[in-house]
């Protein structure tokens, strides 16, 4: 497989002799990426290990190609990720060169400024919030890129492009900046960061359709493979290892599986697929008629759940 440098030259090459054919999602996010770096003193990426934040790094790389991207990348370590992400997670790094910050919800837990949630349905998605205000707090970040999109949940759809956070970490969804025409205002008072999601405008399918486009490499956990699962509330849960709580009565069974999002092991539920190259993955989400974010439960703990998290400083 070609390098990631070889990739980007390929294809500013391609952006070169045949510009008004560019792709105008990625033009729109290189400038919003480009607007942060100017516009903003320290400037982070948040990085998951998922699909969009990783488009986000290739965008980074192209909007500042040749130079390394000018701003390092966030992790929030939630203790519960799936091993494919946290590996390439690493091996990217590796190639990149640049800086990783690394913050853990195992220590606001051992802290105590958090509390480990039991039962059926427990998990560590809700508690990355303080572990990202307490990171955003200790590196002074003013912007801080995600890979949020519109299309993924309601409450995402509200959001601005540069979205005003207060100096509590806090959105109020109803006291947003305008955003006319592709003017985007970083201006902000003391203790305010801004949360920014180049990508908002992108689809699912156009995220994929741009990772199959750029060639990029992705985790393997995107594609079909065979898992050991059980089956809860209609969905297929990961029994690979002892994060998800699981129910004596819930049998455990070989499915061939992939997931369509990856955030926490205990709230990320997978999908049955053969799709297992880029290629058949987006012919499967060309006839999906169901959100990524259906198999997600953390979702679904009330009818305003992602809502009342980014209130609270969420993603």
């Amino acid at each position: 497989m070609n390098t990631i440098i070889e990739e980007i030259q390929k294809t500013e090459t391609i952006d070169a002799m045949d510009r008004p054919k560019a792709n105008a999602l990625e033009h729109e996010a290189i400038y919003i990426i480009r607007e942060v770096a100017a516009q903003f003193e320290r400037p982070v990426l948040l990085f998951s290990g998922g699909k969009d934040s990783i488009t986000l790094v290739r965008l980074a790389q192209k909007a500042f190609w040749p130079a390394k991207i000018p701003f390092p990348l966030m992790h929030i370590d939630t203790g519960h990720n799936f091993p494919e992400t946290l590996a390439f997670r690493d091996k990217l790094i590796a190639e990149m060169g640049v800086e990783l910050i690394v913050r853990s919800v195992q220590d606001s837990i051992d802290q105590g400024k958090v509390i480990e949630e039991s039962g059926k349905y427990a998990s560590r998605n809700t508690l990355q919030t303080t572990t990202l205000l307490d990171a955003i707090e200790e590196f002074k970040f003013d912007a801080c890129i995600g890979g949020a999109r519109r299309d993924e949940e309601k409450a995402r759809a509200k959001e601005r492009i540069f979205s005003v956070r207060d100096d509590f970490g806090q959105w109020d969804e109803k006291n947003q900046r305008p955003e006319l025409f592709d003017m985007l205002n970083g201006e902000i008072e003391i203790g305010q960061n801004v949360r920014v999601f180049p990508i908002s405008n992108w689809t699912e399918l156009d995220v994929w359709t741009y990772i199959e486009k750029e060639n990029i490499e992705i985790p393997s956990i995107y594609f079909s493979h065979p898992r050991k699962t059980f089956l809860r509330d209609g969905l297929i849960w990961s029994a690979a290892d002892d994060i998800v709580f699981r129910t004596e009565d819930e049998t455990v069974s070989e499915r061939r599986v992939r997931f369509r999002t990856v955030g926490d092991m205990s709230c990320t539920a997978a999908v049955e697929s053969h799709a297992d190259t880029i290629e058949k993955v987006v012919s499967e989400i060309r006839e999906s008629k169901i959100s990524e974010r259906g198999a997600r439960i953390d979702d679904k703990r009330s009818e305003a759940a992602m809502e009342r998290r980014k209130q609270q400083g969420y993603f």
